[in-house]
């Protein structure tokens, strides 16, 4: 059965360790799916070239972030790598660009956070990938593209990022209310998207307050590689749409 190409948003890596309908959301998709891998792109390792990691055995855990609850820090999920599907992803991708295997990278909380929710039993083999923010969306959605074809073999797409990300207008009463202006970005990338227009991939000059919504590209470059690697002809489905803090959007879609 053909795996899904999936954008998840990744939050607050506090993701792992609370309880709310989205975590649920998270448990409850995970136990639908059955893929004989994983590739998660995260916006949290940006390199100048794509890179791969092919790792041998368990993942070490990167905790990368500061001022969290110790009980964030003991979180411990034992992903296991796989260098035969990091050189299958390399192989693919060599059309695009020459991509990069490092042997050594950890998982950092833009992957283990959602991981540790869809599959809690740490028993598909993963690979982790880097975006390369620098590039055009275009050439993201193009390295998608490039991967495509091993959904074909049961292989699962993960884009994990975040289409509305700016940690300077957060509203810290916890559950506010989803500023109109995020909103109505993320109405747009999804409107456009629905319609394979080629404006989606200059929304930094057409979308209505792009750069409130996407101060810095990383964690909307995930979106576009899972974009890229969905079926063509077939809009783009929202699994799941909330907003944390006013603005920090959590939202899940299937390409």
């Amino acid at each position: 059965m053909k795996a899904p190409a999936l954008f998840l948003a990744h939050g607050s890596p506090m993701l792992a360790i609370e309880d709310h309908a989205y975590t649920s959301f998270l448990t409850k998709l995970g136990e639908g799916l059955s893929p004989r891998a994983v590739i998660i792109f995260t916006a949290h390792w940006m390199t100048r070239k794509p890179t791969v990691s092919a790792v041998e055995g368990t993942y070490k855990m990167i905790y990368d972030f500061s001022g969290f609850p110790r009980e964030l820090y003991e979180v411990v999920y034992p992903a296991h790598g796989s260098v035969e599907w990091a050189e299958r992803v390399r192989e693919r991708l060599a059309g695009v660009a020459e991509a990069v295997a490092d042997p050594t990278r950890g998982l950092d909380h833009g992957s283990w956070v959602l991981l540790c929710r869809l599959f809690p039993k740490a028993d598909i083999p993963v690979v982790q990938a880097s975006v390369v923010p620098w590039w055009t969306p275009k050439q993201l959605f193009q390295l998608g593209e490039a991967l495509r074809p091993l959904r074909d073999e049961g292989v699962m797409i993960i884009g994990s990022g975040g289409t509305v990300h700016n940690l300077m207008a957060l509203r810290w009463e916890g559950h506010a209310e989803a500023e109109s202006w995020a909103a109505a970005f993320d109405d747009w990338l999804l409107r456009e998207s629905a319609a394979g227009s080629e404006d989606v991939f200059h929304y930094e000059e057409k979308a209505p307050y792009a750069k409130q919504a996407v101060p810095t590209p990383e964690h909307l470059a995930p979106y576009w590689i899972a974009y890229g690697a969905g079926d063509r002809g077939r809009a783009p489905r929202v699994l799941f749409r909330d907003y944390q803090y006013g603005s920090l959007s959590l939202m899940a879609v299937s390409f």
